[in-house]
This record gives C-alpha cells, structure tokens and sequence, in this order.
C-alpha cells in the first residue's frame, strides 16, 4: 500500500513534466527568459521600498498602505502592464461597510488589480495574489512586514513582469493573469472576501488562486533547508497539487512541506489567508509560505532578515506553475469537495 501510495503520484507528475515540456513551452527560450528575468536584486530593491519606514507599516486605509499602493500600481504602468478593462482603473474600492472587523470599521481601502489577456482563452482567469497590507503602527513603532506580506506582494509584481516579458515577444498566456493584491487580510481577509463577493470576473471562469503569503523566510523546523509550505493544493483539484509538483522538479527541486494541509492541524492555516475566500467559491488554491518564524507580527520583520536567494526560488516556482496552468489546453479541474 504504501509503496503503490508513493508510486502513482510520481509516475502522474513525470507524465505531466513529460507533457508541458514536449507540448507546452517549459522548453521555450520564451519561458526560459521570463523565468531568469525573476531576480533577487529585483525582489530586494521593490521590497526595501515596500517595506520602508515611511509606509508606516501599512495599515489598512492608512496613508502608508496608499503610499505603497501607489508604488505598485507605478511599477505596473512602468512594465506595461495595465488594468482589467471592467474595472476601469487598478483600484477596485473596498467601502468602509465591507472593512468591519473585531469591533472596529477600518477606513476605506483599495484592492490593486493588474491584469494581462489571455490570447486564446481571454474568458479564463488565473489569479495570482497577495496581501499588501500589514499591522501599521503600534506605540510608535513602525512594523514594517517585510516578509508579512511584503515578500509576497513584490513576488506577484516579479511574476507579472515575467509574463509581460513573454508576452512582449509574441508569447503570451493562453488564459489571461490577474494579479491581485488585496487588502484588509491582517483584519479578517477583508479584502479578499469583498473581492469574492464582487468579482470583476465571475468566479465561475476562475481557474485557480496562487496565493503568496510570507515566502521569503524560513521557520526554526527547517531553518537551512530549501523548501516552502505549500497548503491546499490537492483540497478540491487532483491536478493541482501534481502540476506544483511538476513545475517544482523543472525549477528547483524545492523541498514541498505539506505539514498544514493535515486536517488536525492546530494552526488551521488553510483558513487563514486570502486563498480561502477563493477555496470557499469553489475555486482551487495553493498557498505558498515560509511558515511562523520569530518575527511574525513583531517589528522586528524587516528587510534586512529576507532570504532574497530562497525568495527568487519560491517566487520562480510560483511562476513556473502559472505558466502551465496559464497555458495547458484543458483547465484543471475541480473534483473535490
């Protein structure tokens, strides 16, 4: 039993390695380029930004979130990459009413959408995600959230650039990106409820949500090790973990920890960041993280203790994944409930 366990999914995962290689583009000097264009001095330089002391630690609705916001949507507009048309601009607001969390209405917010068509299936989403808000100020301290989730937040503008890279020399995804960065997540998921509850594109034509929350650590279990959290991947696809896992062994050979996808787990992360608005939608996740180190949540979480080496690799492996999902001819499916 357990041999047979261990057999399938690796014949599963080299027939599917086999298949985007020869079929799909895990060959191509076009994914080949967009994926070493993915660089540590880039995902430094945007984080030491991200994460500066003038952001005020980014509260939600707070001048420094704004200030940051402004910044990503800058990068964006630099790279060529623009909005989705339905929305009409980057911003889609999050209203005061929808921000009511543990006792406390939060100000206004905004979710930052950018977005790239897909050339043949343009009606198909992919979502790539991650918070940009963190937990502001606390007796004038500043908690910066470079790794909570700034870390995140520059991964999915790296990714982007990549796809825009490709899609700069006529290569382009076949299903169209959405590069979403929510607010709100530090109070309840806020951010990523509302846009739920109003999707610029049905969920129903959502194919999968890559969410990025804390990646650019590690926790004291595996401290030296080349590895990432990756949790919810096979809850309600059979193809999605298997697709992961492929990407993985065409990338870096990362070790996958699959510790949090337990249903006992203690911790219940699979509740517990952005992915899950989407899972509860119906929408298969992944969710990408380091795990909770010593600096989770304290002001301590800064710029100057990334692992920006260990961040390009999982950031890569992120994007090798959208690359397949983005561009394989069927999209996976949703068989588990």
């Amino acid at each position: 039993m357990k041999l047979t366990r261990i057999f399938v999914p690796l014949v599963s995962a080299m027939l599917l390695y086999s298949c985007a290689s020869n079929n799909l583009s895990y060959d191509g000097k076009a994914f080949k380029n967009a994926y070493a264009s993915i660089k540590a001095d880039e995902l430094k330089k945007n984080l030491t930004i991200i994460a500066a002391d003038d952001m005020q630690g980014r509260d939600t609705g707070s001048e420094g979130q704004k200030k940051a916001g402004k910044y990503i949507i800058d990068f964006y507009k630099n790279i060529g990459v623009s909005y989705p048309n339905a929305l009409g601009s980057y911003y889609q607001i999050v209203p005061k009413e929808a921000l009511k969390s543990r006792g406390r209405e939060l100000p206004e917010s905004e979710n930052i959408l950018a977005f790239i068509e897909g050339t043949e299936k343009p009606d198909e989403i992919i979502v790539v995600s991650a918070h940009y808000d963190h937990v502001g100020t606390k007796n004038g301290v500043v908690y910066n959230g470079a790794d909570d989730d700034g870390s995140g937040t520059v991964a999915v503008m790296e990714i982007a650039e990549a796809f825009q890279q490709a899609k700069k020399v006529g290569k382009g995804p076949k299903r169209s990106i959405l590069f979403l960065h929510v607010t709100g997540e530090e109070h309840g998921l806020l951010g990523s409820k509302y846009y739920a509850d109003h999707p610029v594109y049905e969920m129903k034509n959502t194919v999968v949500d890559l969410n990025i929350d804390m990646i650019g650590r590690s926790d004291k279990e595996n401290e030296g090790k080349n590895y990432v959290y990756v949790i919810g991947s096979e809850m309600l696809s059979s193809e999605l973990k298997v697709i992961n896992e492929a990407a993985n062994k065409i990338t870096h050979n990362l070790e996958l920890n699959y510790k949090y996808d337990d249903p006992k787990d203690p911790m219940r992360l699979y509740y517990r960041s952005d992915h899950y608005n989407f899972a509860k939608s119906g929408v298969p996740v992944a969710f990408y993280f380091d795990g909770i180190h010593a600096d989770y949540h304290q002001p301590t979480d800064d710029v100057d203790k990334i692992d920006f080496p260990l961040l390009q690799k999982r950031t890569q492996l992120v994007f090798a994944t959208a690359w397949e999902l983005a561009n394989r001819d069927a999209r996976i499916v949703v068989d588990k409930k």
